[in-house]
């Protein structure tokens, strides 16, 4: 067999897949808690250990994600909110970034110091269409490199200034990346440049800079952020499926939407957005989750109608979020994550559906999604039943404020393959495309 080992190194668990390329079938699993208190390698040849046993597996190539140390934090300084701020807010998430500070027009000492509050590990600086305005993009570089910015920066505004101002910030001893405008002209997103240059740069500053090995080897090892790989898992498996397709990832911490849509006429007619178009997008909703933001469920399903401000739910919120390693031993807590896990599914559904975490002003319509994929470990350790009944439930949401799939399979994600598929996707596309067909098909 040719074999390859795809791991994913999360906050919380390191799990590791073998796949054999020639039929893209899986051949070996395990997980692990990551070591993130000592050094992550130590979970991580532990899985691969457990994962490769008895498989013979030697000089195998390791593919890896990773989410650990609180994954990707960006900034993006755009030219104004409503145009290149939010272009560049949409692009950072689909390069699998946690977007958590958005500035928008000129800086002043108040925005600066908002931005170093943010704590980003990278920086995105859009502004001005290609031809356009110069004038606000030129002032925010040259407020970054007269503060001695010490994060580094991609920029992926005005092409017109991309050499002047990448070697303005570059003097100034500011780490800094070119790319692609993300916004060439109105209406036009352009995401793939800036993409690959946040990843370049998550891979060469951020892995290293969270101390989460001793040595070099684990950055040499991650190929990519976790949920850019698990997007890029996403966009394969819509290839695949030829049509709309949603994801939602219920995590400990956060609730990841994905969805692939197909362009239609509103790319280019009278209701376009002037920020362009995402198809292929994804939102993060820091407030769900099934652990440290299990509060945050109740307080969001409290606000949606979902539930009422007495429910007794809060209490098991309360106990998950004082102990994150929490585990739902008997029927009572089984039940609680079961409610937790459906509240924190439909919410970021919700929200995603109605562009709240991309700002489009027309909400992403996902009538046409043909196929709705669960995951997260409460859906893939939970016994199928309990899955799909939360998955139903989802699909069920008609008082939700968005328009529902009208004829959506549901499948769960149970042996975690869309980040192995998305980390297999660009030197063995065929193999990840087999790998997904045969673990997320539908019956």
């Amino acid at each position: 067999m040719s074999l390859a080992v795809c791991a994913d190194v999360g906050s919380t668990y390191t799990k590791v897949a073998v796949v054999d390329l020639a039929g893209g079938v899986l051949v070996g699993a395990a997980s692990t808690p990551t070591t993130v208190g000592t050094d992550v390698l130590r979970g991580l040849d532990a899985a691969v250990a457990a994962a490769t046993a008895g498989l013979g597996a030697r000089d195998v190539p390791w593919y890896v994600c990773s989410s650990a140390g609180g994954g990707l934090r960006l900034a993006v300084i755009g030219y104004e909110p409503l145009v290149t701020a939010q272009a560049g807010r949409r692009v950072g998430l689909s390069a699998g970034a946690h977007v958590v500070h958005v500035a928008a027009g000129r800086l002043g000492a108040a925005e600066l110091t908002a931005v170093r509050a943010a704590r980003p590990d990278v920086v995105l600086l859009v502004g001005g269409t290609d031809g356009g305005d110069t004038d606000t993009v030129t002032h925010n570089a040259t407020r970054l490199a007269r503060a001695r910015w010490r994060v580094p920066v991609v920029y992926a505004g005005n092409s017109d200034a991309r050499a002047e101002l990448t070697g303005l910030l570059d003097a100034a001893g500011v780490p800094v990346t070119g790319a692609q405008n993300v916004l060439p002209r109105i209406g036009v997103l352009a995401p793939a440049s800036a993409r690959a240059a946040i990843r370049a740069v998550f891979l060469r500053h951020v892995i290293g800079g969270k101390r989460l090995s001793r040595g070099t080897r684990f950055a040499r090892l991650v190929r990519a952020a976790t949920p850019d790989a698990v997007l890029t898992g996403v966009e394969v498996l819509a290839d695949n499926l030829g049509g709309d397709l949603a994801v939602v990832d219920v995590g400990g911490a956060t609730t990841d939407v994905y969805s692939v849509l197909t362009p239609d006429e509103r790319a280019t007619g009278p209701g376009r957005e002037v920020a362009g178009s995402l198809w292929r997008a994804r939102t993060v909703e820091g407030d769900l989750g099934m652990r440290w933001s299990a509060p945050g469920v109740v307080r969001a399903a409290v606000e949606e109608r979902l539930l009422t401000a007495a429910d007794d739910l809060a209490d098991a919120a309360a106990r998950r979020a004082a102990d994150p390693a929490f585990l739902a031993v008997d029927d009572v807590e089984r039940a609680a994550d079961q409610r937790i896990a459906t509240l924190a599914a439909t919410v970021a559904l919700r929200r995603h559906a109605r562009g709240a975490g991309t700002g489009e002003r027309t909400g992403r319509d996902l009538r046409d999604v043909r196929l709705l994929v669960g995951s997260g470990g409460v859906l893939r350790h939970a016994p199928a039943d309990v899955a799909g009944q939360v998955l139903a439930t989802v699909l069920a949401d008609h008082a939700g404020g968005w328009a529902v799939p009208r004829a959506a399979a549901a499948v769960v994600d149970a042996d975690y393959m869309l980040a192995a598929g998305g980390l297999l996707a660009e030197e063995h596309r065929d193999a990840a495309q087999a790998l997904l067909r045969h673990h997320l098909r539908t019956h």
